[in-house]
């Protein structure tokens, strides 16, 4: 488990990894949707129109991530996130400003490619490289942000909200991310000898002639386990963004009031807080790749109880569940590229797997709203993310059967 040991000797490190997390909130759906009433109303938007202005961002912002998520490699660190940080206090000051449909879209991609995107990014990055044996454990710890967002943000947007304007929340949360900039240098001094100390180990291993060598992003691309797994690692994501961005509408039909699911979001983070805690050292011990087919499970029985009942204990119960495959999820989505190409392009590998990512929650809230315009059941999407599931775990079971890639390919 995680020893008291191990967090004092990397506290430093540990801790950079939860402040980017936890800020990367700013750009997370959870945190953007608690809005989404004020800004439909101050640009007239439906719901449909601001899912896809949503949308349109996100995807935006996934498919610059491809090509920005790689400079986390040759760049000093805290360098790379204070940047990030400064850059995502930009946008969140100009979500605050914007007065017209186009400047709300550049902020949606600005807040979901700095926030979601590489804020998240440079926090997992640094833990699956400077971490090996403990790195599940490093990753859990880091994500922890994610989880403390999620239980606090809500709260807090809801009593900013009481007390001034939504643009004018938007503006503070620049205010205080630029505040926490130096606490970047701060957690990360002592740095530049432990990049030096990668990069020498990195030079080690292009000069051993055992075979043994990292693979880059075109190597990762053409091995078929990586294709076999994104499905099952990109399903929690996908899913969850959808229903919680649609929730007002879920409620809804369900009957439920909507205070329900925002309750429900403190089981949500619980149950990710848990997941995570215990996830860290299954992954130190059996490897992430072995794990991956079992992390929807939880999922599957969530949706299918969302499809099946109305019961305002399914909310809670939906919630929890997919608080635990996100929880595990994210784990391995920070554990599992380090451990199946090496660590000396991962900010490139995992860029690419962060962009899928992004794109399958930037595609997600259009989706589901494309089906819902047009009258397809909640029960009815809820079933059919169960069956996806299923279908993406077998995926993974396959790539665990197939056995680790070849090292020498590349």
């Amino acid at each position: 488990m995680l020893s008291l040991p191990f967090l004092r000797a990397h506290a430093r490190l540990l801790g950079f990894g939860v402040l980017m997390t936890y800020c990367s909130s700013a750009g997370q759906t959870f945190f953007i949707s608690l809005f989404s009433g004020e800004i439909r109303g101050a640009f007239q938007l439906s719901d449909g129109e601001f899912g896809s202005l949503y949308s349109l961002g996100t995807l935006a912002s996934a498919a610059v991530l491809l090509g920005a998520g790689r400079l986390i490699d040759r760049m000093p660190l805290q360098v790379f996130a204070a940047g990030v940080l400064v850059l995502l206090a930009a946008v969140c000051l100009l979500m605050g400003l914007a007065g017209n449909a186009v400047l709300l879209v550049c902020a949606l991609f600005g807040l979901r490619f700095f926030g979601q995107g590489l804020a998240s990014h440079s926090a997992i990055v640094a833990m699956g490289r400077y971490f090996e044996a403990t790195r599940g454990r490093a990753v859990s710890i880091a994500t922890l942000g994610h989880t403390l967002g999620e239980a606090t943000l809500p709260a807090i947007a809801v009593a900013a909200l009481a007390l001034a304007g939504w643009r004018e929340v938007w503006s503070g949360t620049a205010v205080v991310l630029i505040a926490v900039v130096p606490l970047v240098f701060l957690l990360l001094k002592g740095q530049r000898a432990r990049d030096e100390a990668f990069r020498r180990e990195r030079a080690a291993r292009s000069g051993d002639d055992s075979g043994s060598v990292d693979r880059t992003l075109g190597g990762a691309l053409r091995d078929h386990g990586l294709w076999l797994r994104l499905p099952a690692l990109l399903a929690s994501p996908f899913i969850g963004t959808g229903l919680i961005f649609h929730q007002v509408h879920l409620c809804e039909t369900k009957g439920w009031p909507l205070s329900l699911m925002a309750g429900s979001f403190t089981v949500y983070a619980a149950c990710s807080l848990a997941a995570l805690l215990l996830a860290g050292p299954l992954v130190d011990r059996f490897g992430a790749r072995r794990l991956v087919p079992l992390a929807l499970i939880p999922l599957v029985f969530g949706c299918l109880a969302l499809a099946g009942s109305a019961n305002p204990l399914v909310a809670t119960l939906f919630m929890g569940l997919l608080g635990i495959t996100t929880g595990i999820g994210a784990v391995l989505m920070g554990a599992l590229w380090p451990e199946l190409y090496g660590t000396t392009h991962l900010g490139a590998i995992r860029a690419f797997a962060t962009s899928a990512m992004v794109f399958g929650t930037g595609l997600s809230p259009a989706v589901m709203g494309f089906f819902i315009d047009r009258g397809v059941a909640m029960e009815s999407i809820a079933l059919a993310s169960a069956l996806y599931c299923v279908l993406a775990s077998g995926l993974a079971f396959l790539a665990v059967q197939a056995g680790r890639p070849r090292a020498a390919e590349r």
